[in-house]
């Protein structure tokens, strides 16, 4: 069996592929498609376990791919926090010499899970700032009672 690392070079491939048939609204509607239909176990875990069903999820998901990372997880103030100190999808793009990587690869992250958790009452916020060095961080925040997704 290979890794799933060794699939993100021809993530990067389909994302640009997808831009030049239909635009990058074609891969925001495959990424939606991802989210929609095989992030249920996301989904799940939030739902019966609200922010710690994040802390769960990601542990093994990062875990698995061997992501440098940092998580946080504070149920009394409502926040589950993941930085990510090196991204072993976007650093392996960046140390490949023969292969341009998707301009947008890293919006990905964002779409598929903002697109589960906005829905189940959480905000979602990503700094993509540092994607470049293979950098990011997330946020989810149980959203206040009365306030609206923007």
């Amino acid at each position: 069996m290979i890794s799933c690392t060794e699939f993100i070079p021809a993530y990067s491939e389909l994302f640009k592929f997808l831009q030049k048939r239909g635009g990058k609204d074609a891969v925001v509607a495959f990424w939606e498609y991802l989210s929609d239909n095989f992030l249920t176990n996301l989904q799940e875990l939030v739902e019966k376990k609200g922010l710690r069903g994040c802390w769960e999820y990601w542990s093994h998901t990062l875990n698995e791919e061997a992501a440098d990372f940092t998580m946080e997880l504070d149920e009394g103030v409502g926040e589950f926090k993941i930085i990510m100190n090196h991204c072993p999808s976007k650093g392996c793009l960046l140390e490949y010499k023969h292969i341009e990587p998707y301009p947008h690869y890293c919006e990905h992250c964002d779409v598929l899970y903002r697109r589960v958790l906005e829905p189940l009452g959480y905000e979602y916020h990503a700094d993509l700032s540092h994607c470049d060095k293979a950098k990011c961080s997330i946020l989810v925040k149980r959203r206040k009672a009365g306030k609206s997704i923007s």
